[in-house]
């Protein structure tokens, strides 16, 4: 465990060890206890920090990496910022696939910590030469000395929370864990934690979240992939347009959808409500708590952890900005419009 006031060698080892927080105040109507495992407390500011270092610790264990070696990884954003700052601890270059969906705050985040980016169209197959897979892999290729992360279809990327998040949840929370809701996009936060939990106490309840768009859910219930499912949506880092190896749909109780609209407004009100500054998957999480309180699933004894994976501060462009909102139509009579606390005194 991390040590008050201890003096730490590098960033890299600020790595997990994130807070456990109770919710007050978004949670009040509903039965049961919430608390937020805050991953925006790494110092990349999101849980892939976890998987970053691990899967490159690794790599070199194993003479995969070597000095001088060039890491190439696909991302909506959170996993390049953390290759990227693991890089250049250990020396390594960086280059990432990223897709159009992800911000221009995290693309920005992503130059400035050295990064080579290739921004890839979002709303392409992933068989497609123009996806962010497969223009990764055309690099890795073409690229001698070259390391592709593959963290979609890496089971180090489930290993990685196993060792830790899980861990540190059950310790947390001192075994009276009774639900983990977390977001899905690669899986290997939910699939790692989830496997952790259920070895310690397999009654304990494992609620995905996925996004209306997305195939997950209906793979989990049918293990068929239905391209129907597919279609554009917004929320970053949330679901798939394929079944990724990295998601151990057996650890996984069951999906909730949620859609970008509520997502977005809920991640303003966590921010309103309980002065956290969370990314656009937060609200997504939070979003999915309040539809299963609908539906009266939790209990006056419950004790859920919902994982928090990352900071709102890299969603200025996005679900922060009014401008933004305003475009995607999700300002409406239920959700008006907030620019009118600003006042300009001339």
């Amino acid at each position: 465990m991390k040590q008050k006031n201890k003096v730490f060698d590098n960033v890299l080892d600020l790595v997990g060890n994130t807070p456990l927080v109770k919710l007050n105040r978004i949670t009040s109507k509903l039965k049961g206890k919430f608390y937020a495992k805050v991953e925006s407390f790494n110092p990349g500011q999101s849980s892939k920090d976890r998987i970053a270092l691990y899967i490159i610790e690794q790599a070199e264990k194993q003479g995969i990496l070597k000095p001088g070696d060039t890491i190439i990884e696909t991302t909506s954003g959170n996993t390049g910022f953390s290759l990227a700052m693991v890089s250049i601890i250990k020396g390594y270059d960086c280059i990432l696939a990223v897709s159009s969906k992800s911000s221009l705050d995290k693309i920005d985040m992503l130059k400035t910590m050295g990064a080579k980016v290739y921004v890839c169209p979002a709303h392409v197959s992933a068989d497609d030469p123009r996806s962010y897979y497969q223009v990764a892999k055309r690099l890795h290729d073409e690229m001698k000395g070259s390391v592709y992360i593959n963290q979609y279809f890496n089971q180090l990327n489930i290993d990685a929370h196993y060792a830790s998040t899980g861990p540190e949840i059950w310790e947390q929370t001192e075994g009276k864990i009774t639900h983990l809701v977390a977001c899905s996009g690669t899986g290997g936060t939910i699939s790692g934690t989830a496997k952790y939990l259920k070895e310690q106490n397999p009654d304990i309840k494992i609620i995905g979240v996925d996004a209306f768009g997305s195939v997950i859910k209906k793979y989990h219930e049918t293990r068929e992939f239905d391209e129907k499912e597919i279609y554009p949506y917004r929320i970053e880092g949330l679901g798939k347009n394929l079944i990724p190896t990295a998601t151990d749909f057996d650890t996984i109780d069951e999906f909730v959808k949620v859609n970008d609209e509520d997502s977005a407004h809920t991640a303003r009100e966590i921010a309103r409500t309980e002065g956290m500054f969370v990314g656009y998957t937060s609200g997504a999480a939070i979003q999915a708590i309040k539809q299963l309180g609908e539906e009266k699933r939790f209990k006056n004894d419950d004790f859920v952890v919902i994982i928090f994976p990352d900071h709102g501060s890299r969603y200025m462009s996005k679900v922060y900005c009014d401008k933004w909102m305003n475009d995607q139509g999700f300002f409406d009579s239920i959700h008006e419009e907030a620019s009118q606390s600003i006042q300009y005194i001339k």
